[in-house]
């Protein structure tokens, strides 16, 4: 607090984000708001990106109860006029890196940036996995949530590191491949060092081959003959609403050959940026392993 008694912040932007009191009344980008439910902190109302549909991703929600919380839509979708009509207290969004808010239009980004409090955090690949935990820590406990809220998904957290660590460092590693279906034509295979949580998994000494050759810094596109060649024994499949599901694969020889030699676990790209989710994902490579 400042001498004014107003609350701040200041986010991954470098900007000071400022309140008359407290944020209580929070609206934030649907992986934002799974990461304040968390921490105990339930937000009034969530907003998705381009990439999902009318309704809001369950596979992003973690464990808020979408039913009861408020949808502001997603991407071009969301009317800002209408979100700060809302009147938050706070709006908590996301970047990739810069000064971009990720899931809006430039311009409804700069309609609410000018009329609420908006605090954006940087989920992308310059910030390792526990960086972005600690920041979203650290904003929620600004905003008042209690000091020893996440002591158990710390425990958790950690154990399931260790059950990681223990594994990898096994003589025979089981090739671990992070991918998003395309289409029956395609998938997208995903570059371990540009995902906070894949880079993790390397980091314990999970194996997660980089797909080599040319493609985009997150991804590289390859049909599912070539997906397939990458031998896998474990696959992270992207479950957000954007990827296509596994009924839609069903005529591909290359998805049917990696589903008979590999174990295909869910994965969203998109978790909930706190211990217990973390501490989630670690147990389910784990157990996979």
């Amino acid at each position: 607090m400042d001498a004014q008694h107003t609350w701040n912040f200041t986010d991954d932007r470098g900007l000071r984000v400022t309140a008359p009191s407290r944020p209580e009344r929070l609206v934030a980008y649907i992986q934002a708001g799974a990461t304040l439910w968390d921490h105990g902190l339930r937000p009034a109302g969530i907003f998705g990106s381009h990439h999902d549909g009318d309704t809001q991703d369950p596979a992003k929600a973690g464990g808020l109860p979408l039913g009861e919380i408020r949808s502001f839509g997603a991407g071009s979708g969301v009317d800002p006029d209408e979100l700060v009509a809302a009147a938050p207290d706070l709006v908590v969004a996301v970047t990739y890196g810069g000064d971009q808010v990720y899931g809006l239009d430039p311009d409804a980004a700069k309609h609410l940036g000018e009329h609420l409090p908006v605090a954006v955090l940087d989920v992308g690949k310059s910030r390792s996995l526990a960086g972005v935990r600690e920041r979203f820590g650290e904003l929620a406990r600004a905003l008042g949530a209690r000091p020893d809220a996440s002591a158990e998904g710390e425990a958790q957290l950690a154990r399931a590191e260790e059950r990681l660590r223990t594994l990898a460092a096994r003589a025979a590693r089981p090739r671990v491949l992070a991918l998003s279906a395309a289409g029956p034509e395609s998938a997208y295979l995903a570059r371990p060092a540009a995902w906070p949580d894949l880079r993790a998994l390397s980091e314990l000494g999970v194996s997660l081959p980089d797909p080599a050759g040319e493609g985009g810094g997150n991804w590289r596109t390859v049909d599912w003959a070539e997906a397939a060649a990458q031998r896998p024994d474990i696959v992270l499949a992207d479950v957000r609403a954007n990827a296509a599901p596994p009924e839609r694969l069903a005529g591909s020889a290359g998805w049917r050959e990696i589903t008979e030699r590999a174990q295909v676990l869910p994965w969203n790209p998109e978790p909930p940026a706190s211990h217990h989710a973390h501490a989630r994902f670690f147990d389910t490579v784990a157990d996979a392993m």
